[in-house]
């Protein structure tokens, strides 16, 4: 064996890749051996590709796909920047997501000791009740929950902002709500219709805002207190109510934002669910 040949083995403790990595690597041509043995197929690597296998661990331990892997190293054998820093940003927003996400799951496990006890103890005892017809301004679009929520609240508050004035008298009427029109959870692409309850003189010649009047309607109602990532209990015990009680989901449920998550801490925020039921 050559002096500038290094086995598999000994390449794997050099880089911190496993024997199962490289092999994998191997196959999808991101880190192929400088020679395999054409009896034993067994695999010698050289010193440089040392580097190459470190730079593999360190992209992979940072989150990239092997095809991002890839990409990112072409691009480098390219002087090609702009690829990398394109790769990196859109890394970085991935990274600042999860981050979020992380905090909140320790805020609860800081928070709940006994989560299944005190996520009950957050929703109120479903009640039954008749909602009346209420006058909207509507917007809707497909997206995620996370961010078109927020964005259409953001937006149907600023084309009630402008278009508010004493000869209209345009005013908020009730909380903003959300409606879902899915049958079923959906990551992306929800159907999402954001509604605000209004009065006064209102001309919608914005051809993205719908002045409507939602029907009366039945309800099974509760409300959660806590953040919004944690509402999904309330849904969940109102369905619960709805089967003790012989009862059927009769259109799209509604969740009402009683408070401004602005002026209050997650903590405080409270969210009435509706579910029209028959």
């Amino acid at each position: 064996m050559k002096f500038d040949r290094i086995p598999i083995g000994k390449f794997s403790l050099m880089t911190h890749l496993t024997q199962k990595a490289l092999r994998l690597y191997d196959r999808k041509g991101l880190l192929v051996p400088e020679a395999k043995d054409a009896f034993t197929n067994y695999r010698c690597y050289t010193y440089e590709q040392i580097e190459r296998g470190v730079k593999i661990r360190t992209l992979s331990w940072m989150g990239f796909s092997l095809d991002e892997i890839a990409t990112l190293l072409d691009a480098e054998e390219k002087s090609d920047s702009a690829t990398i820093s394109e790769l990196m940003q859109k890394r970085c927003a991935h990274t600042e997501k999860e981050i979020i996400r992380l905090q909140k799951v320790q805020q609860i496990l800081l928070r709940q000791k006994d989560t299944l006890e005190l996520y009950s103890m957050s929703v109120s005892e479903p009640e039954i009740k008749e909602v009346p017809q209420i006058r909207v301004l509507s917007k809707r679009e497909t997206g995620s929950y996370e961010v078109t929520i927020g964005k259409l609240i953001g937006e149907l508050f600023g084309f009630i902002e402008s278009r508010s004035n004493p000869r209209n008298n345009l005013k908020m009427t009730g909380p903003c709500m959300f409606i879902c029109h899915d049958e079923e959870y959906r990551e992306t692409g929800a159907n999402i219709e954001v509604a605000i309850p209004v009065s006064g003189s209102i001309s919608t010649d914005d051809v993205n805002v719908d002045l409507v009047t939602l029907p009366a309607v039945k309800i099974v109602s509760a409300i959660h207190k806590g953040p919004y990532n944690e509402v999904g209990i309330a849904y969940t015990r109102l369905f619960e109510f709805m089967q003790e009680n012989n009862m059927e989901p009769a259109g799209p449920s509604r969740a009402l934002y009683i408070n401004d998550p602005g002026e209050v801490s997650e903590d405080e925020l409270m969210t009435e669910v509706q579910i029209p039921a028959r």
